[in-house]
């Protein structure tokens, strides 16, 4: 059978190895837990409580702060001590509400109750997906409400589950498909719910041999649903390259999925929408891998958000040596750490620590044009006339050259053999033309 795939990318090792036999386990959190107003793309939640009240688990600390915003809940019960700005993992920081870890786990009124979602209306699933906080849980943590309502539920032709998880070292949606595949189904029933005319379709690259045929078992009987083996590829489980791969559609990055009549929802994130809607479970939970050849032993670990990240490489034995990078996420598209006093938030994926840095293993050296970049761009654009543009930091050409549709996976520097620095001047300058945009 011929694998469903897209032109370019790359095989980078895959490192997953050291983690994807091991089954999720549940961490409980420390004294002290941190929850950060803004842990999705979008408008901060807004704090609707104050220094000194008590909170419950699955309980809305803070609102939705808009349209494209996702309110932030307690996943532990216990008192607000402190609302401040903290450091968060990506090194900046942001306005956090400080809970008190009472270890009780008191739950809010309701929280488990189980509902059937064939009895729920549109709206009702719309407003429980909305009302638990659930973003994509692929790392880019828009919020899924707002992704499962488009314009005409009638032009969604294709709903999709991306289980290609394509990052290297990056194993949790794999345990995910093997220990709880009937909660990604039943997800992905949710979701179809809303789109009558949609077929489902579960995505899962091809180094995953027996999550394959664990879905394919569990959906024999669904006529709606069916599973689709992707070449294993980086950057497979990238929402464009996925999209082409499995029906051929294309968009660029001036459109949404929905334009191309496709809703696409991490393994993760269906998950998630099955537990709010049939459960009553708001989004207070992420499956986080700590792996790396530097941690003495790597694991898939179940944490509620706002849990230190000290604690969890604590839990999977600390590290063997001084590791010379730690990821938050995986090595092509994390972001190094710098320390791990930080929260686990809703669009954590992982903590990697290894013990040698390849990035930075050699200095750059000048463009030899052999044109490996070019090969290996997903998004068919030229990556070494674009770096030069984008060193001169010239946007207007940038533009033109089109800049825009590069999607940071780090496909060209990977490949780079004079290793430059092609992804970095590429997000800078990304975020330098947004930022002209808004201004106008």
């Amino acid at each position: 059978m011929e694998l469903a795939t897209f032109k370019g990318g790359i095989h980078p090792a895959e490192g997953k190895e050291l983690s994807k036999d091991k089954p999720m386990r549940e961490l409980k959190p420390g004294k002290e837990l941190v929850y950060p107003v803004s842990q999705h793309i979008g408008a901060p939640a807004v704090p609707n409580v104050a220094v000194g009240d008590l909170v419950q688990v699955g309980q809305t600390i803070a609102e939705a702060g808009g349209f494209i915003s996702a309110p932030v809940i307690s996943s532990v019960s216990g008192k607000v001590k402190k609302i401040e700005n903290r450091v968060l993992a990506n090194g900046n920081t942001a306005l956090c509400i400080v809970v008190e870890n009472d270890e009780q786990y008191t739950k809010a009124p309701k929280v488990g109750e189980k509902r059937d979602y064939r009895k729920l209306s549109k709206e009702q699933i719309r407003s429980i997906v909305k009302e638990a906080g659930i973003v994509g849980l692929g790392g880019a943590g828009f919020p899924t409400n707002v992704k499962l309502t488009p314009k005409d539920d009638n032009k969604i032709d294709f709903v999709i589950i991306n289980g290609a998880e394509c990052e290297p070292y990056l194993t949790s949606d794999y345990r995910m498909l093997l220990e709880q595949p009937e909660r990604v189904v039943e997800g992905l029933k949710i979701e179809l719910q809303l789109f009558e005319r949609a077929q489902g379709i579960i995505a899962i690259e091809n180094n995953k041999p027996d999550a394959i045929a664990k879905l394919e078992q569990l959906t024999a009987q669904e006529s709606r649903i069916k599973v689709c083996p992707l070449q294993t590829k980086y950057p497979q489980g990238g929402e464009r390259f996925l999209i082409y791969a499995v029906t051929g559609r294309k968009i660029n990055s001036s459109m949404l999925p929905a334009d191309a009549g496709c809703v696409v929802s991490n393994v993760d994130t269906a998950a998630a929408i099955q537990m709010a809607v049939s459960e009553s479970t708001p989004l207070i939970r992420r499956i986080i891998t700590v792996t790396g050849n530097a941690v003495k032993n790597p694991q898939n670990f179940i944490v509620p958000t706002g849990i230190c990240y000290q604690d969890l490489l604590d839990a999977a034995g600390g590290l063997t040596c001084e590791p010379e990078k730690i990821i938050n996420g995986g090595p092509m598209m994390g972001k190094a750490m710098f320390r791990l006093d930080v929260p686990v938030t809703k669009n954590s994926t992982a903590l990697l620590a290894l013990t040698k840095d390849e990035v930075s293993a050699m200095e750059p050296s000048a463009c030899i044009r052999c044109g490996r970049c070019v090969s290996v761009c997903p998004g068919h654009i030229v990556p070494q006339m674009l770096y030069e543009v984008a060193v001169h930091g010239d946007a207007e050409q940038f533009e033109k050259l089109n800049g825009m549709e590069c999607c940071e996976c780090g496909s060209c520097t990977f490949i780079c053999p004079a290793k430059r620095n092609l992804t970095q001047a590429f997000a800078q300058m990304r975020a330098t033309v947004m930022a002209n945009r808004k201004k106008k």
